[in-house]
């Protein structure tokens, strides 16, 4: 999938390593840059992709997503909000379903940042009855950097669903996240008796008392992710296993085995934006290579 974004037509020539391309007519920004490969869906400012140079994708992306209007992709970095989960409709809330405004760009000798705002409109009124403003920045090279600010008067539950590039899901760990979680699939709280989670079938955890960076350790790549996470209060780890995997028409039926999910949230506290000071969550991702 991620080669045929890359290969797609160039539409609009923004700037010399910054294009728009078209999937389908499903509009995407691309970065072809010296440090860094990357595209964004103008729907959802959903990252897609982020690939340093010299390095695997870092992202997973399904080959089974559907990129229609108002459908949402699976895989890369869906912006969960207002709300998280399946408690109302659209799932995960409309941020990521809905066109953005492309707003501003700027590239160096390192990388990119782009910048992407979405704002109420009768559309979103008839789903959630607050006026706002939504404000995703991107800072893209050696380091990805997502920072998302919401303006208005309101609370909102959130997340950057990140869903991570891996070679098994048998041979990864991740650390970081504490021992209180809530199981999402028992609705049960619970506590964890390691310091690494390990997959092993269905997974679905809201940790409630993380610590600030989450590492992803691959052992077969030899490759830690490193997930800092800012402004948060939960991280979600997910993975679906193979039914639930073999149910999803946007997955194919091992996907599950070379993705995970490390989240960095706003759950169990709910973002709050109010008197001109903004709701914050953001996230920075780092690669290195281990022994």
């Amino acid at each position: 999938m991620l080669d045929k974004i890359f290969s797609l037509p160039i539409v609009k020539q923004i700037s010399p390593h910054i294009s728009q391309r078209d999937i389908d007519g499903f509009p995407l920004i691309v970065i072809s840059h010296p440090k860094v490969r990357s595209a964004i869906s103008i729907q959802g400012a959903h990252l897609m992709a982020w690939q340093p140079s010299g390095e695997k994708p870092v992202l997973w992306l399904s080959n089974n997503t559907k990129f229609r209007a108002g459908t949402a992709i699976r895989g890369g970095i869906p912006i969960c909000w207002p709300w998280f989960g399946p408690q109302d409709t659209p799932s995960h809330g409309f941020a990521r379903i809905l066109p953005w405004e492309f707003k501003g760009h700027h590239e160096h000798e390192n990388g990119v940042i782009l910048m992407f705002t979405l704002q109420n409109s009768e559309y979103t009124k008839q789903l959630w009855p607050h006026e706002f403003t939504l404000i995703a920045r991107f800072k893209l090279g050696e380091t990805c950097e997502i920072e998302l600010e919401s303006y208005g008067d309101y609370q909102t539950t959130c997340a950057l669903h990140s869903y991570f590039n891996i070679s098994d899901i048998e041979k990864i760990q991740v650390s970081g996240l504490g021992s209180h979680f809530i199981d999402s699939i028992t609705n049960k709280k619970q506590q964890s008796t390691s310091e690494k989670l390990t997959f092993q079938g269905r997974t679905d955890r809201i940790y409630t008392k993380p610590e600030d960076f989450s590492l992803l350790n691959d052992k077969q790549w030899k490759r830690t992710i490193e997930i800092h996470h800012y402004h948060h209060s939960d991280i979600v780890c997910w993975n679906p296993g193979a039914e639930l995997s073999g149910s999803m028409q946007d997955m194919e039926n091992e996907g599950y085995k070379t993705m995970v999910c490390v989240e960095t949230a706003r759950i169990s506290s709910p973002l709050y934006s109010k008197n001109g000071n903004p709701g914050k969550l953001s996230v920075v991702l780092r690669c290195r290579q281990t022994s």
